[in-house]
């Protein structure tokens, strides 16, 4: 079901489009993506996995999973989540592995475009884009690329208002945040944008940084550049509990898209799994939307997130079940009904404490991990760091990694907020610049600036853990770039 009214958002569709599901024809909207259209048509099974032929349906909605997989125009393994729908497109469930069409032909590596600059940015979320607005303003030319068909990355999904400092977007809401960031973007000549273009590989080739990218899953670029800024952002973390691949279990993240970019209905009765700031805001805005929490629960004893997201949600009459977690959902063919029960001192659960509720949805708010593939094929230290949210790679103060050249930024380098994400862009962006010698030394007073701001911001109880994390980073390296 497709919004037509929000408290908060207008959505603005593009042209009436006819795609084709299993022959059948559905209607779409140009701007959307494929899995978008089919959960407005109340289609949730998009593949069938390899072994056990059980049903799989949407789950991060940022093309980092294979949960959307389906068969397009012939062609399997299309990410259905972040590419768009056109006239007349063919698509199927898939089931297992694929084949490619007996007249299909990969493209040539001799034939990919060439696209140079002194900065390549991968990533064009907060991160990416206060990373590539600096590198400009440094002086540097820049190559922006990003999977997704829009700028932004996660701000383009929150309708919340941001905290902190008026310099910071303190009082705008991140929908707001994410068109003023790509339309600065937009601004600069220097800055060379490619959307829907996913990077596949970063190599050295002399002093040149070559990432090799797929543009709109057919044709291939090389983008050469002297530094790079890594900006990839996280993914959804998982946890086990029985039947939790069904179709209607959803990172928070895929639902908040659904919502609050594309204006679907994701279901109507919604379960939420953890309380942190995720959580609690992801319910607030299933509410703007009008699809109804049943409850919150959260395996910790108490909640984790913000008081002022905490009180918000209670005063919406939407509980919040501490020391609970799920024990499995049930449902043939996607999610019909979630039971959950209560956990004792040692986290195990209670007997004849579990409660089932109708829910068609269930929202995982458990947390994220760094994107880090791309940095560790590339060749950087990478160290666990628990604080940080896992794996993430080993950097100097300036966000530069062991790699010379290569600088992280953003949730790629540790999960914070996305305040905390745009001043590692901005950081890195500048750094990047005075590592190939185009910024002037009166650049190094904005990283020391931003430096001050990331300390302030991490100062509260909230981002004490984070800066441990960083602490522990930094006794890897010492010094500035």
């Amino acid at each position: 079901m497709r919004l037509t009214e929000h408290p908060v958002l207008r959505f603005k569709r593009g042209r009436e489009v006819t795609v084709y599901f299993k022959g059948q024809p559905l209607k779409a909207y140009e701007g959307e993506t494929i899995a978008t259209a089919l959960h407005a048509a109340g289609i949730r099974v998009l593949n069938y996995s390899n072994n056990q032929k059980r049903p799989r349906g949407l789950f991060c909605a940022i093309g980092k999973c294979s949960s959307c997989l389906m068969v397009v125009n012939g062609v399997p393994n299309v990410r259905t989540c972040i590419t768009l729908v056109e006239d007349g497109m063919q698509i199927e469930p898939q089931r297992g592995k694929a084949k490619l069409p007996g007249d299909a032909k990969p493209p040539e590596f001799k034939d990919a475009a060439v696209v140079r600059a002194d900065v390549i940015v991968i990533g064009g979320g907060p991160a990416g884009l206060m990373a590539a607005i600096n590198a400009a303003d440094a002086g540097a030319r820049v190559v922006l690329l990003d999977e997704n068909p829009m700028l932004g990355g996660q701000l383009v999904k929150q309708t919340h208002k941001f905290f902190g400092k008026r310099e910071q977007f303190a009082g705008v809401r991140g929908v707001e945040i994410a068109r003023i960031l790509g339309d600065e973007t937009r601004k600069r000549e220097n800055i060379e944008i490619f959307l829907e273009t996913s990077a596949v590989g970063i190599f050295q080739e002399g002093d040149e940084k070559l990432v090799l990218g797929v543009r709109k899953n057919s044709e291939l670029v090389e983008f050469r550049g002297r530094a790079l800024v890594v900006a990839t952002g996280a993914m959804e973390k998982m946890i086990p509990f029985e039947n939790n691949d069904l179709p209607g279990i959803y990172g928070a993240g895929a639902i908040q898209t659904l919502m609050n970019t594309y204006g679907v209905k994701p279901g109507d009765r919604v379960l939420i799994v953890g309380a942190g700031n995720v959580g609690l805001i992801l319910a607030y805005q299933l509410v703007q939307a009008g699809v109804e929490v049943e409850a919150i629960v959260e395996a910790m004893p108490k909640v984790g997130g913000y008081f002022v997201h905490a009180a918000k949600v209670r005063r919406l009459g939407i509980p919040i079940l501490t020391r609970h977690t799920i024990l499995r959902a049930e449902g043939k063919e996607k999610v019909e009904r979630a039971v959950v029960a209560q956990l004792d001192e040692n986290w195990r659960p209670i007997p004849g404490t579990e409660r089932v509720f109708d829910v068609d949805v269930i929202a995982l708010a458990v947390g994220l991990r760094p994107s880090i593939e791309l940095l560790h094929q590339a060749g950087c230290q990478i160290r666990f760091v628990r604080e940080l949210g896992g794996h993430v790679a080993v950097r100097d103060p300036w966000m530069e990694t062991t790699v010379r050249g290569i600088f992280v930024a953003g949730d790629t380098a540790g999960i914070e907020e996305a305040t905390t994400a745009m001043l590692e862009g901005k950081i890195a962006g500048i750094a990047a610049a005075l590592r190939l010698g185009i910024a002037g030394e009166e650049w190094i007073k904005e990283i020391e600036r931003a430096q001050r701001d990331l300390e302030e911001f991490r100062s509260g109880p909230f981002g004490r853990h984070v800066a441990e994390g960083i602490r522990k980073l930094l006794s890897e390296v010492g010094g500035n770039v």
